[in-house]
């Protein structure tokens, strides 16, 4: 397979991605906002009935902030440590840090009156983020640390958690290659540095990390550490917590560096306490990752199934004999059929089956070994070979999706996302019971849903499934998703699937932990959280819920 140009492709479409300045009120660069496709809109009102159009949205000049709570003593001691620019109480630096990007934190920036951090604070580097935290820590201020923006589970919401004030720490200024070690295959990077930054920084080398979550353009490393993030290349690269080799981390009451040797057993591994932490109980500053060579190759190639069941069966064989793509998916019957519509392809979209992208990246030789044991594994398993350009096209595409949700908003359909895993044995039990809470939640309501779903993660015992779900509320859309997506939570967990694969626990999931890891396992995380943070400035409410269950979408 070749480009247009006629040269091999490579895999380094990611790393030359850039990152605009996000949209304060939705997804990505605003010159990139896209309409919805005219096939789209004319298959919704089958599928959705007619929905109102939205009020119109309230512009950054519109939106009204409760003045700071950041009395001038702390203003001057934070200030102090960063220097006045770098903290800044406006109110557009504020919105700016209001919160993550899952749908009820987009559809309440689109209110009038808004909730907001009291300040936003940037420091320059690893001292400054410890002198912050301490002083934070001795006057009650709480901190919520903020990275790309990019959380979709409660992740930043400016809570104060019982404290006067709370700040938005920004990391931004943390960025750039600390250290490089070739011959280890190691990197040292600041975590403010954002995934295309990381790359374009190892490109230089002929090194990548390859870790590439549809967040990518704009979260940083930090924050994929501290939400134990997932890539899309996830089946060759793995996931981001097993590409972390070393963190250094401020809290409020000291300092850790940690991940001294590449295997020990020096007790426990403190390492992978904080990988998933969610800012609770420090902030990381530095995250060192193992990185590998630019690969030389990308081949890709699109599968359909007769249906979702053929298809699942086909990844589990995959994953369990090792064939090695860097990609592999699976989508659901209605999440192909919608995706073809996107493109014009109604016809096709109203045909069953389901469709599958794999995708192979290294040395020539080894790739196309890959490629060909892989596709031997789908093909004696029922799939049936569509070609490299479905592939291609998702892969030329994939950090474009949230974009859609934007435009379906406007339309006025609901549109989010939520994602579990469970065992191989347990995958289709988890996704009926799963569709059948968001598709029976908003019919008790009188509004009709529509399921996607795929396969985003596979593993030898198990997978991830990644569910987009569209819904045509005639009411208030965060008040209709609120039980729906409690509903949705007590369904993951009673029927075994975890509470969040890739996306964290943040303040949307802290409820149900419990439910997961057990009253001592939360009574553990408390114990970590009180050593390391006694004042419990630290993102109040995320991962640990501090108080009585409280409904999504209620804050």
């Amino acid at each position: 397979m070749v480009d247009e140009d006629g040269s091999a492709p490579t895999a380094t479409t990611a790393s030359d991605e850039t990152s605009a300045p996000m949209r304060w009120n939705g997804w990505g660069d605003p010159a990139k906002a896209k309409e919805l496709p005219l096939a789209v809109r004319t298959l919704l009102p089958m599928l959705l009935g007619r929905t109102p159009k939205p009020a119109p949205a309230a512009t950054l000049d519109e939106v009204e902030l409760e003045a700071s709570r950041l009395g001038d003593d702390d203003r001057a001691v934070l200030a102090d440590v960063v220097g006045p620019a770098h903290l800044a109480v406006d109110d557009e630096a504020r919105i700016r840090h209001a919160g993550g990007r899952s749908t009820p934190d987009l559809l309440r920036r689109r209110a009038h009156r808004q909730d907001a951090p009291d300040a936003v604070v940037s420091p320059a580097g690893h001292a400054e983020v410890a002198e912050l935290l301490r002083r934070c820590g001795e006057r009650g201020i709480a901190v919520v640390p903020f990275g790309g923006g990019t959380s979709v589970v409660g992740g930043l919401d400016p809570e104060r958690g019982g404290h006067p004030a709370v700040i938005a720490l920004d990391l931004g200024r943390l960025t750039g290659l600390v250290s490089l070690d070739e011959t280890s295959g190691e990197a040292v990077l600041l975590a403010g540095t954002t995934g295309p930054e990381a790359e374009r920084l190892l490109g230089a080398h002929g090194l990548e990390l390859g870790h590439f979550p549809q967040s990518f353009r704009y979260a940083t490393l930090g924050g994929f550490a501290a939400a134990r993030s997932s890539g899309q290349n996830s089946a060759g690269n793995g996931r981001f917590d097993a590409m972390v080799t070393g963190l250094r981390v401020a809290t409020p009451t000291g300092e850790l560096e940690l991940g001294r040797a590449p295997g020990s057993a020096a007790g426990p591994d403190l390492l992978r306490l904080f990988l998933g932490s969610e800012g609770a109980f420090g902030v990381i500053t530095e995250v060192r990752l193992r990185v590998h060579p630019v690969p030389a190759v990308r081949l890709a190639e699109a599968w359909i199934f007769p249906d979702f069941t053929t298809g699942a069966a086909a990844l589990r064989k995959v994953a369990q004999s090792g064939t090695g793509p860097t990609v592999i998916r699976l989508s659901d019957e209605a999440e192909t059929g919608v995706s073809l519509a996107q493109v014009g392809r109604i016809g096709k979209a109203l045909a069953k089956g389901a469709s599958a992208v794999t995708v192979f990246e290294g040395e020539p030789e080894i790739a196309a070994e890959r490629h060909a044991r892989t596709a031997a594994v789908l093909r004696a398993a029922g799939g049936t070979s569509t070609g490299p350009a479905a592939a291609e096209e998702w892969v030329h595409g994939r950090f474009n999706a949230p974009y859609l949700r934007d435009a379906l908003l406007d339309h006025g359909v609901f549109c989010e996302t939520l994602e579990t895993a469970t065992t191989w044995s347990n995958l289709e039990r988890l996704k009926r019971e799963v569709t059948a809470a968001i598709s029976d939640g908003f019919s008790a309501q009188g509004a009709k849903s529509l399921v996607l779903c795929h396969v985003s993660h596979v593993y030898p015992t198990g997978a991830a499934l990644y569910f987009t779900i569209l819904a045509g509320v005639k009411g208030e859309q965060l008040a209709a998703w609120a039980p729906v997506k409690s509903a949705v939570n007590d369904a993951i967990i009673a029927g075994d699937g975890t509470i969040s694969h890739h996306h964290g626990v943040g303040r949307d999931h802290a409820p149900w932990l419990e439910r997961e890891v057990g009253e001592v396992g939360v009574r553990l995380l408390r114990a970590v959280k009180a050593e390391l943070d006694p004042a419990g400035v630290m993102n109040p409410g995320a991962l640990v819920a501090a108080g009585e269950r409280a409904e999504p979408g209620s804050r």
